[in-house]
């Protein structure tokens, strides 16, 4: 058995004389062109087995002299010794990787940031909008709430710029559930949409414009998504597809939706005859969309009247093609149909949807992780007729999941804010 200091005295006593003064290990170290000498030791039965490293500031070949001289070591203190140079690194190289993989890091994330010429556009257009929002009586607002014959009330601030982002001008916050004096005021006074979000807070707010205002008009965020988190196509099905307030059934609050009397459910596509009525109450409240109005350069906006006119077309068509389409019993209609099914019905199974709530897998609730791993399209929203926990949140996170319905809530030590996390019983 030896120690470290036996293996340094081996190597400087050895080696003296060997190659020169100029390979000298002690004058190298001297002249800092050698490091220092690092020793690890393990002993076990009787036998000593080390590892040996030198930095070296010699150039390639004055190195490999001096590695190929501690194999001339014989002993070590009083034992019997052999010494084998294993590997010459040049740490350069090995820096030389880590600059590589850190590089190529860097650049996949430059890349998912740079903007293409279209999504440019699109995201200054929608700035410009954005930044018109105002204030009426200190509350957020669009531009034409102070002189529009129709309002739309929402919830909160992101709600009215979300809207504006479409181009409807005319939506005013309430900013939570106490409905202010002010947005009462107004409502007496022009042709009233309250578009709330579909969940108990949305319905709150309902219950309490309706008592201190006039409502004549009652939208919901379809699927039980929030306002400021809806599309294009789905803010304008929405307002479309309004039903009179004196239509609703009484209101619930306790996270059931409204059900229209004598008429459409709100998820589903509404029938010939109510479009026919509310074709024009819709161009009433939303045609503020900058339908023929301002851009920011102070001409009007076409292409946004063309888009508002395919859209209407669009769901139109969908409605007369209806009758074709298959029957709620046929296939899922709405996120709701899909999780009576899957969570509701108590199938203990997990089922994966796209963005228009088409099933892409379906597996039994305990290989939700590898479902949403393995998918081939990444799922927008997530059932699981069981617990989420850490795995499945993170891994919905990284697929892009927008929103997970489960049955109850596993230990998480960080929820993910990318993914809306909902329970159901």
């Amino acid at each position: 058995m030896v120690e470290r200091s036996d293996v340094v005295g081996a190597i400087f006593g050895q080696t003296e004389g060997l190659l020169g003064d100029e390979l000298e290990i002690r004058n190298l170290q001297e002249s800092a062109k050698l490091g220092r000498i690092d020793v690890e030791i393990d002993s076990e039965k009787g036998q000593s087995v080390g590892e040996v490293t030198i930095a070296s500031g010699l150039d390639r070949v004055e190195t490999s002299i001096l590695a190929a001289s501690l194999e001339t070591i014989d002993r070590v203190g009083p034992c019997r010794a052999t010494f084998e140079v294993t590997s010459l690194e040049d740490v350069r190289q090995a820096k030389r990787r880590e600059i590589v993989e850190r590089a190529t890091e860097l650049l996949e994330r430059f890349d998912e940031s740079v903007l293409s010429s279209q999504e440019l556009v699109e995201k200054v257009r929608r700035q410009a909008r954005a930044e018109r929002i105002t204030d009426f009586e200190g509350y957020p607002a669009g531009p034409r709430v102070a002189d529009s014959d129709a309002i739309i009330v929402v919830e909160g601030r992101a709600d009215v710029m979300q809207l504006l982002q479409f181009g409807i001008k005319n939506a005013v916050a309430v900013e939570g559930t106490n409905v202010p004096d002010a947005v009462a005021r107004l409502t007496d006074e022009r042709t009233v949409t309250a578009f709330l979000d579909d969940d108990r807070g949305g319905e709150l707010i309902l219950r309490e414009l309706a008592q201190v205002g006039d409502v004549d008009y009652v939208a919901f965020a379809p699927g039980g998504k929030s306002v400021e988190d809806l599309s294009r196509e789905e803010v304008m099905t929405a307002l479309r597809e309004k039903v009179a307030y004196d239509e609703l059934d009484d209101i619930t609050i306790d996270g059931e939706r409204p059900a229209v009397a004598d008429g459409p459910q709100r998820d589903t596509a509404a029938t010939q005859s109510a479009t026919n009525d509310e074709s024009e109450d819709a161009r009433d409240v939303a045609p503020d969309a900058e339908s023929a109005h301002d851009r920011p350069d102070g001409t009007e906006s076409d292409d946004t009247e063309d888009e508002a006119d395919n859209t209407e077309a669009e769901a139109d068509n969908a409605e007369t093609e209806a009758d074709d389409s298959p029957t709620d019993d046929e296939r899922e209609r709405t996120l709701g149909d899909h999780i009576a099914h899957v969570i509701e019905d108590g199938t203990g199974r997990t089922r994966l949807l796209d963005d228009g709530l088409n099933p892409i897998d379906e597996r039994d609730a305990g290989q939700a992780f590898d479902a949403i791993a393995d998918a081939e399209t990444a799922p927008v929203t997530v059932l699981v007729d069981g617990a989420v926990d850490q795995r499945v949140l993170d891994v919905a996170a990284q697929r892009g999941v927008s929103q997970i319905v489960a049955t109850a809530e596993g230990e998480f030590v960080k929820k993910p804010t990318s993914v809306r996390l909902r329970v159901v019983s």
